[in-house]
């Protein structure tokens, strides 16, 4: 159950969603993953974590809470996990048409079928940035298509799809992955050519999914399946930055954070990243300025990417 009452603990004049330019959506749900549990507890250990940080951001100068942040309601359906996508696919798509920046925190990774379909629906030639240790790429796994195993395999097949630190696959998962576009952990350390190739090969609206298992777990050990040889905390701001910069980052979710009792230094670093991003994401921007998202419902056209049809818009 989510127990804070205002994203940060901050203002509740500033947390309403009629104002809030940016939307956050808990979802905690850990019903597919294979090795630890405890994902579904993600989105509360990020929000006491959040309360507990400085919201003054010293590489932006900036306080980007003040844009506004809603804290909407969490996404609890856990009947099946084909259930649950579709409850995050429409709930991230109802914000998105009320001209909202949207983002969603987990969960476990598959929680991202649900995102991505979504915000594929209503931006046009949409790139996902994939940023993970594993390529998730299987087209089902456990009997299911809405594993975590899977949770780019949509993606794959219906948008442009740039994978970023992937350390960890199956050989069967080769034959799916665009290798031109996949920027390999072993690859990646040698030569930081990697960022603006990766960069190079986007459209203009990005969604990120960002699987917290990408960083090393030297610094990221609270995850359901670390990964040695993982990203560093300032090379990916670095690389974070320039996207947000180059391109129109259209939305973003978080995922597979893992409490640990006993060491809350990983909370403490969801927490900041996804502030930061926000603060890459507003840099420049006046709270009194209106947010202009550039949705484009296309559900009722046709999609270039998409195979996902949704009758009920």
């Amino acid at each position: 159950m989510i127990h804070t009452k205002t994203y940060a603990g901050i203002p509740e004049d500033l947390a309403k969603l009629e104002t809030a330019k940016i939307v956050l959506i808990p979802v905690p749900y850990d019903g597919t993953s294979t090795w630890q549990k405890g994902a579904d507890k993600g989105p509360d250990a990020f929000l006491d974590a959040s309360e507990n940080m400085e919201l003054y951001d010293i590489e932006t100068d900036s306080e980007v809470y003040q844009q506004g942040v809603f804290l909407a309601d969490a996404v609890t359906e856990n009947a099946s996990p084909e259930a649950m996508v579709e409850a995050v696919h429409q709930a991230t798509k109802k914000y998105i048409k009320k001209n909202k920046f949207v983002t969603i925190f987990g969960g476990e990774h598959s929680v991202s079928i649900g995102t991505i379909r979504a915000f594929n629906e209503m931006f046009e030639d949409l790139t996902v940035l994939h940023i993970d240790a594993h390529a998730d790429l299987r087209e089902s796994y456990e009997g299911s298509t809405c594993n975590h195993a899977c949770a780019v395999y949509e993606a794959s097949q219906t948008t442009n799809l740039i994978q970023v630190g992937i350390r960890s696959m199956d050989s069967i998962e080769k034959s799916i992955m665009d290798e031109e576009k996949t920027y390999f952990a072993h690859e990646m350390a040698m030569d930081d050519s990697w960022m603006d190739s990766a960069i190079d090969q986007m459209t203009d609206n990005v969604f990120i999914t960002f699987d917290l298992d990408a960083f090393d777990p030297s610094i990221m050990p609270s995850t359901g399946t670390p990964e040695p040889g993982g990203l560093l905390y300032y090379e990916t701001l670095e690389f974070l930055k320039q996207v947000f910069e180059e391109k129109n980052v259209v939305g973003f979710d978080i995922v597979e954070l893992c409490p640990n009792e006993n060491d809350k230094s990983s909370d403490f670093l969801a927490a900041k990243l996804y502030y930061k991003m926000l603060s890459y994401k507003f840099l420049n921007q006046n709270s009194g300025d209106d947010f202009e998202s550039n949705f484009n419902d296309k559900t009722n056209g046709l999609n270039k990417f998409s195979k996902n049809n949704d009758d009920e818009y």
